[in-house]
């Protein structure tokens, strides 16, 4: 859908992330859709060179968000938005909605 736009469906799916989620890095990423980890590096890496997102360390794993100063970020995320109104609810609930947190303790399933 984007990938016509940005030029790489990599780029696609980490905006998709980084808009659904808030935050993401890599490795999580790679798991998620299945694919090599170094494709999301180099893509994050380009991102980041860019000035679209920035990156902060947590830990040792480094964690990458929209950079609020971007100046066309409002644009961005309603690009986006607009666009996962159009992704497939099976794709939707397979990579976009994912538990990020643990359950509570003690809550039934």
């Amino acid at each position: 859908m984007l990938e016509g736009i940005f030029g790489n469906i990599i780029i696609e799916k980490i905006l998709f992330t980084l808009y659904f989620y808030e935050e993401g890095y890599p490795l999580g990423m790679a798991k998620t859709f299945g694919e090599p980890v170094n494709r999301f590096q180099q893509q994050l890496r380009r991102l980041e060179d860019a000035g679209v997102i920035v990156s902060r360390l947590s830990g040792r794993t480094r964690v990458y968000t929209f950079n609020p100063r971007y100046p066309f970020l409002n644009e961005l995320k309603a690009l986006v938005g607009k666009a996962s109104g159009f992704l497939q609810e099976k794709e939707k609930n397979a990579y976009y909605r994912k538990r990020t947190r643990p359950r509570r303790a003690g809550k039934p399933l």
